[in-house]
């Protein structure tokens, strides 16, 4: 029983060991990990919208400078160009359909184009300042909004070319808005007045029916999927209120360094399961972050950097798309890579016939117990779902001092680890005789050469934080049992000055790391408590 007992060895391990910081390797971040990205460059000036088609195959456009640009959302390439603009252009948004497009400018023009011919169909005038914001309401194909640097969000009849209702409530400047999920008829705009407005065209009085207080000023806000919440950008703070419950402050999420420009809410997409249809709010912000955020969980699950401020952001409909604007012209665009599991790389049967596909490989007969050859597959067969595995255990490799500590040899164990370079294994080692209860002894024993090579090691790794603690409480037991050898040889002399010096050295650099750290820390709190 003993013998057997003793032939199960594992390698010494140390325990002062640092905690590895390793990145995060979760399912969510995987996922939003999965989209290739990759950069387009050379569009002037920066990007300040970023709108995917409702419709397939989703295309997306982006706005810059004095045009509108369509891309291919699945090659990335441009499709078309709208250049007729006077002035910048501002927040082109799709159509429910996908037909149309409409976006503001600097003019304070409103105009609607057709995006097969790349005209304007309608002109729609009555702000008298830039427009920043232009949005059709979520299923009605005859109305949408504006809002501009005059403080004003007009409600129209892009049909007629009229204002149907204006809203008047804000005090300064708007430059975000969305339509509610839940009904045509209502919509938030966000101005830089630090208020989020709630407003109805049903409501014959111009007030709007909600008011919420972000307290910056109010760079983005969105619906989130259910209707009921709003989240609203401001300052470098996300906020999420619940809009049902008379506007009261859900969460607040302030992971951002500097501003944070833009919201979406993105998907979270896979091959069923219960987070096929996970929705995530999405943020961009001015210190290049792009964060994830589980507003159901009230956690953030993933966060990814870019080289340069991010001014607008979009997702796909159907997942599989990623656009993030720069301020210096860029486009980052993300491509999810396909699951080959998921059917979406098929060849059609014409290609097949043809020869440009592989056809699929006829399905093999499935052995079943009652068949003869079942019992006698090979190595190389691959197990079933139902099948259960038994597990060769691998051999266990053990290194030189492992096995003179497997065979009692204790001094020669901790000799061993010494010539070798690694001093995890020897105060592995070390740690091991202490449990043993034998390593004073084993340095009583040591011999001259030995001992050299024991003070060597104190001199070069006891400053180590990792092992500071363990290896100066060693270096006393040392000295107090070996002082007599150390005292008759100049070689020994000079481990031990050396050690002296080098322990002087800590002290003082422990000192000066205090003495900075007594000042910053009254400067963190006064930073915090703003």
């Amino acid at each position: 029983m003993a013998d057997g007992q003793l032939r199960k060895t594992f390698p010494v391990k140390s325990r002062l060991r640092p905690t590895p910081k390793n990145s995060s390797s979760s399912p969510e971040s995987k996922y939003w990990r999965s989209f290739k990205t990759q950069q387009i460059s050379g569009l002037i000036s920066a990007i300040t919208s970023i709108d995917f088609s409702p419709e397939p195959p989703h295309d997306f456009a982006a706005t810059y400078s004095a045009s509108v640009t369509i891309y291919d959302s699945q090659t990335f390439e441009p499709k078309a160009k709208i250049s007729d603009f006077t002035d910048v252009a501002y927040s082109a948004t799709y159509r429910s359909d996908g037909k149309l497009l409409a976006a503001g400018g600097e003019s304070g023009l409103v105009q609607v184009f057709d995006l097969k011919k790349r005209i304007p169909l309608r002109q729609l005038r009555g702000h008298s300042r830039s427009v920043r914001l232009v949005r059709y309401a979520r299923l009605d194909k005859l109305h949408l909004f504006s809002g501009g640097d005059d403080a004003l969000v007009k409600y129209w009849d892009v049909a007629s070319e009229t204002e149907l209702i204006n809203f008047q409530g804000h005090k300064d400047y708007v430059r975000c808005g969305f339509a509610s999920p839940a009904s045509s008829d209502m919509f938030a705009t966000g101005s830089y007045d630090h208020t989020v407005r709630l407003w109805d065209a049903r409501v014959s009085s111009l007030s709007s029916v909600l008011q919420l207080n972000h307290g910056k000023p109010v760079e983005d806000v969105i619906f989130l999927p259910s209707g009921g919440l709003i989240a609203t950008a401001g300052g470098n703070s996300v906020k999420i209120w619940d809009a049902i419950g008379g506007g009261k402050l859900v969460y607040t999420m302030e992971s951002h360094n500097k501003t944070v420009t833009s919201l979406c809410v993105g998907k979270v997409r896979k091959n069923g399961g219960e987070q096929s249809q996970q929705f995530r709010l999405l943020s961009v912000s001015l210190d290049g972050y792009m964060k994830v955020f589980d507003f159901s969980a009230l956690k953030l699950v993933h966060s990814m950097r870019y080289p340069a401020p991010l001014l607008s952001m979009g997702f796909s409909p159907d997942c599989s798309a990623r656009v993030i604007g720069t301020s210096n012209g860029a486009l980052f665009v993300g491509k999810r890579k396909k699951d080959p599991s998921s059917g979406d790389n098929d060849i059609s049967g014409m290609d097949k016939f043809l020869g440009f596909g592989s056809l699929e490989e006829p399905e093999s007969r499935v052995l079943k117990p009652t068949y003869f050859r079942y019992f006698q597959r090979g190595q190389n067969e691959k197990p079933s779902e139902g099948d259960y595995l038994i597990k060769r255990p691998a051999k266990v490799k053990l290194a030189e001092h492992d096995k003179l500590l497997k065979k009692f040899r204790h001094k020669e164990a901790l000799v061993s680890a010494l010539n070798g370079n690694s001093p995890q294994s020897v105060v592995a080692v070390m740690e091991e005789l202490v449990a043993r209860k034998k390593l004073l002894q084993c340095v009583s024993n040591l011999d001259r050469e030995e001992l050299e090579l024991l003070l060597r090691f104190l001199q070069r790794y006891s400053t180590m934080p990792r092992y500071s603690g363990f290896l100066l409480a060693l270096c006393k037991k040392v000295l107090q049992l070996r002082a007599d050898d150390i005292m008759t040889e100049d070689v020994l002399k000079g481990h031990i000055r050396n050690l002296k010096s080098s322990v002087e050295e800590e002290i003082r650099t422990q000192q000066s790391l205090q003495e900075i750290q007594g000042i910053i820390s009254p400067l963190l709190s006064i930073a915090g408590r703003r």
